[in-house]
């Protein structure tokens, strides 16, 4: 039987479904949360910033008819600042003791230049925010996943293919410059998410580990939402002259959201819009600098050095065991 298309304006239904997005208060994340909802998932929506939490929170109940009746997608908050460890392990907790999560999609990050350059526990801000904190997340909230045999979506970017080798200097000590704390963070994430999959098959855990880009997906082409998308005039005149070569974060986010639900997609595998700028969900090839496997074995042991954190790789392959 002929598989039928995939559809991202109609999702299959997630009724009895978890999820939980990073950074969802806004871009990609947002709209990622209100595809799920309108499936009719649970979604834990996290952010750093409480009144954004509250705005976003807000808009899924205006957008999504239904939200929070029986049968239909819920929504609920909880803080979460992915450039420190002590946010993390306290979200981390709290989810935890919410239940089995079907799926964990790491989509917080900086993409413009931040006013300082390093976090308040000294690592390099851009790097601690997009790699490093959703490596320790990933890592704590394992077993949550491995219960129900759940899936994680590291969001990568075209920008990693802008970079000709992976992160030997990850605080860019070096030669520094917000493009670069990008590009390498960018390189990194898709480097550990396709890592994570080695670990995890050799381990037995049943999680799978799946990579997705958005390509270039800007804000002035994107519906507007109060509390949460709320371009200039100037930024949607600017944006839109780029439309041949653009889409909205509401486009962007079916390629993360569809590595995240398509029960057809594997472990290890990577997912961007067809055209690679734009267009639907589509199968394609992560950057050479990203596939060696020493590279990640190298960024992998690093990651566990800054971050502390060991993934429980042996309890996570009995958790469903234990389930069953």
């Amino acid at each position: 039987m002929a598989r039928t298309a995939w559809d991202p304006r109609r999702l299959p239904d997630l009724n009895g479904r978890r999820y939980l997005v990073t950074g969802s208060t806004r871009g990609l994340g947002y709209f990622a949360t209100e595809q799920l909802v309108r499936a009719g998932a649970h979604v834990i929506l996290t952010g750093r910033n409480p009144n954004r939490l509250a705005a976003a929170h807000a808009a899924i109940e205006r957008r999504v008819p239904g939200v929070g009746e029986e049968d239909a997608g819920s929504v609920e908050t909880l803080l979460l600042d992915t450039s420190n460890f002590g946010s993390i392990r306290a979200a981390a907790a709290t989810a935890r003791t919410r239940g089995p999560l079907h799926g964990l999609l790491l989509n917080a990050g900086i993409v413009h230049p931040p006013h300082t350059r390093q976090t308040v526990g000294g690592q390099e801000l851009v790097f601690a925010t997009n790699v490093l904190g959703h490596f320790a997340l990933a890592g704590e909230l394992l077993q949550n996943l491995a219960v129900v045999g759940g899936r994680m979506v590291w969001l990568g970017s075209l920008a990693a293919f802008a970079g000709d080798r992976g992160p030997i200097d990850p605080e860019l000590v070096e030669g520094y410059t917000p493009w670069r704390a990008y590009v390498q963070s960018k390189i990194a994430t898709t480097v550990l998410g396709l890592e994570a999959d080695r670990r995890l098959r050799d381990a037995g855990v049943p999680v799978a580990s799946v990579v997705a880009h958005p390509g270039y997906s800007i804000s002035g082409r994107t519906p507007g939402v109060r509390g949460v998308n709320e371009p200039s005039r100037m930024t949607r005149f600017i944006d839109n002259l780029q439309t041949p070569i653009a889409q909205s974060k509401e486009h962007g986010a079916y390629a993360p959201v569809r590595a995240l639900i398509d029960p057809g997609i594997e472990g290890g595998q990577y997912w961007g819009p067809r055209f690679a700028v734009h267009g639907s969900p589509h199968r394609t090839m992560p950057a050479k600098s990203t596939r060696d496997p020493a590279l990640g074995a190298r960024l992998w042991e690093y990651c566990e050095n800054a971050t502390r954190v060991r993934w429980p790789f042996e309890k996570a392959a009995r958790a469903r065991r234990r389930l069953r």
